[in-house]
């Protein structure tokens, strides 16, 4: 079982960075799990352009950190992505991955499993948490769990109990859809009509240009949905 934990926060020893790595201790327990963590502040970013080279190519021109990322990430079970929360929306190096991480067109997340993690001090946990889960669903993620914590700025939101037991049981969810293949039908219906009547038609219109999507598509089955 593989799963990749990625940090969205540039504070490597922020709230969100705690729970991650605790997340990442708990999984650690398991048998048979290999983790990989990823801080976005380690990260050669670039921003998008907006070229949508990738689309027809199947590979960003920029080839850096971002892109051996989103390769790393096609090969895992199961991921977990975390951001604090900036103007009530993800960072702004989240942001980034999200533009360029091959994620939802591509259906990078096809058949995994998710778990997303958001922090807030004030306001805008909830958005953020949902900015996250969009992008999972979207792509093709089951959600295992969704998690936002209100935490005091450079407070250790683990110094509770009950921030701690919720973080164990969510891992303990998560070890578990993974290694049993939980089914999550109603995520798998709404996945269905958001792909087939809004992501592929638009693929299938758009004809050679985006040829690289169509053949990410059969290299994860999902030729089996059209």
């Amino acid at each position: 079982m593989k799963i990749i934990i990625i940090n969205g926060s540039y504070r490597k020893n922020g709230a969100t960075a705690l729970i991650l790595h605790e997340m990442y201790q708990k999984l650690g327990t398991y048998p048979n799990v290999e983790i990989q963590f990823y801080n976005v502040a380690d990260l050669n970013l670039k921003f998008c352009v907006g070229c949508c080279k990738c689309y027809k190519n199947g590979k960003c021109i920029f080839n850096d950190d971002l892109e051996k990322l989103s390769k790393n990430l096609g090969t895992a079970d199961g991921i977990i992505i975390g951001s604090p929360t900036y103007a009530s929306n993800v960072s702004g190096q989240m942001k980034v991955l999200i533009d360029r991480g091959h994620f939802v067109i591509e259906q990078l997340l096809f058949r995994k499993y998710a778990v997303s993690v958001s922090t807030y001090e004030n306001y805008g946990g909830k958005d953020t948490s949902k900015a996250l889960n969009r992008l999972l669903s979207y792509s093709g993620a089951a959600i295992s769990n969704s998690l936002f914590f209100k935490v005091p700025f450079s407070a250790n939101p683990l110094s509770g109990s009950k921030t701690y037991n919720k973080v164990n049981r969510a891992m303990d969810k998560f070890y578990n859809d993974i290694y049993k293949q939980k089914p999550y039908l109603c995520q798998k219906v709404k996945h269905f009509i958001i792909f087939r009547f809004g992501i592929f038609p638009f693929v299938i219109k758009k004809g050679s240009q985006y040829q690289g999507v169509i053949s990410k598509w059969k290299e994860q089955g999902i030729k089996v949905l059209i």
